[in-house]
């Protein structure tokens, strides 16, 4: 996988792409995370506008929360992040070898956006 993963909100969504070329190619299906993110915000815009003052509500992939937990601090997908910035109408900008924390502004959570599933998914271990 590629270290950055950049495109411009300029471009078009692409054309239907199969499952393998979606999610197995060299972005490993960032591309179309945030191309979703951008059809959803047409679809809801009342969302696109809470991911634009700062919040990050729950969408399909690890990340958002839709209240405080106990634990204040949780790790989200980076194709949560590609999603998220799709909503915003940004360009997709995601480093596939870095961590990114947001402070979500209606819940006070800390999600840090890591390229290491282990670290959401043994997060889950310990809540059950």
């Amino acid at each position: 996988m590629t270290k950055r993963v950049h495109r411009s909100i300029q471009s078009p969504i692409r054309p239907t792409l199969s499952w393998q070329e979606t999610w197995e190619g060299p972005d490993n299906g960032l591309i179309r995370c945030w191309e979703i993110g951008r059809e959803r915000a047409l679809k809801a815009p009342e969302m696109a506008q809470r991911c634009l003052n700062g919040e990050l509500p729950v969408l399909g992939w690890k990340g958002g929360s839709d209240r405080t937990l106990k634990k204040v601090e949780k790790f989200g997908s980076l194709k949560y992040l590609a999603q998220w910035q799709g909503l915003r109408g940004e360009d997709l900008s995601v480093d596939t070898q870095s961590e990114v924390t947001l402070n979500c502004a209606r819940t006070g959570m800390v999600v840090t956006f890591t390229p290491e599933q282990s670290k959401y998914y043994n997060a889950l271990a310990e809540i059950d």
